[in-house]
């Protein structure tokens, strides 16, 4: 009797340590364009999901460079999601090259993008409401690829909705708190129009809407002249680009450096902003300590 509860006590360790191994492979395997979509599709996927980044923590998908490791990440998903709006200009040959058959979902489908010189802003995540959209475009995107989970997708989105709205409220509040006069700083480049359209503050970049874009010296000179003649209080830096021409600016300006700012991606678990809701809080408070003191 005794080794007959040996034994069933092996087979049940042996069946219980199969369990996560069998639930693993139940996943499906979904690719992330960058770092902030991977967050909202982990947040709605849940256990349903492996998601793959393609543009880690800490990359600008602007200039990356796709490699090797990236195509064999595509084949392998039953789904892949992107930004779209030209924000990942080497992804479709990416795609195509590798073979795959994964369905290939665009997270901004329905946002009405802003216009920078004739070119879509690709960073509509900026916005709050705009991430909600994102938010319900990744849901249907997973329910499409694995109708078996509809209703945990849609029942993730639920709560994870229901945080977005209350982030979008200590957005407000807080500006509300930043004096009228006050709420104008330069940031490296466009990345924050939909903030700025969103929550009334707002931003002067000397680059475009890409990091790729060529700044030239009439247009430091024309930022500088107008941070003299506006009295604009802060400059920030942004995680993703080089700081020493915002701290040319301010050294010719007399304005601060606020701090830096996360544009286009999240940073690791031991970061500042591993998460979307972690990055949007960090923005706001970097923000607001910044113009609320003089």
């Amino acid at each position: 009797m005794r080794r007959f509860w040996q034994t069933a006590s092996l087979v049940f360790t042996a069946l219980t340590a199969a369990i996560p191994a069998a639930h693993a492979q139940d996943r499906i395997d979904v690719v992330a364009s960058f770092s902030i979509l991977a967050d909202f599709v982990r947040n709605v996927g849940g256990d349903r999901v492996q998601v793959a980044t393609l543009v880690g923590p800490g990359g600008d998908a602007h200039v990356y460079t796709p490699t090797p490791a990236d195509a064999k990440k595509i084949t392998a998903a039953k789904l892949v999601i992107i930004n779209g709006l030209g924000f990942e200009g080497w992804l479709p040959r990416l795609v195509k090259s590798s073979g795959g058959k994964a369905q290939v979902a665009t997270a901004t489908t329905g946002i009405t993008p802003r216009k920078l010189e004739g070119h879509a802003d690709p960073h509509a995540w900026q916005s709050v409401p705009n991430a909600k959209i994102y938010v319900a475009n990744i849901r249907d995107a997973l329910s499409g690829a694995d109708p078996a989970g509809a209703d945990t997708y849609r029942a993730n989105a639920e709560s994870y909705l229901a945080k977005l709205d209350a982030l979008d409220g200590e957005i407000r509040a807080a500006v509300a708190k930043i004096p009228s006069e006050r709420r104008k700083v330069i940031s490296t480049h466009d990345a924050f129009g939909y903030f700025a359209e969103a929550y009334g503050i707002a931003f002067i970049a000397p680059q475009g809407v890409s990091t790729e874009s060529e700044i030239s010296a009439k247009d430091i000179a024309r930022i500088i002249k107008q941070v003299k003649a506006e009295k604009l209080p802060a400059v920030f830096l942004e995680s993703i680009s080089d700081p020493r021409l915002m701290r040319r600016i301010a050294a010719e300006t007399g304005a601060k450096v606020g701090g830096s700012l996360y544009s286009d991606s999240l940073t690791d678990e031991k970061g500042e902003a591993p998460t979307y809701i972690d990055m949007v809080r960090y923005n706001i408070k970097t923000l607001t300590s910044a113009l609320t003191t003089e």
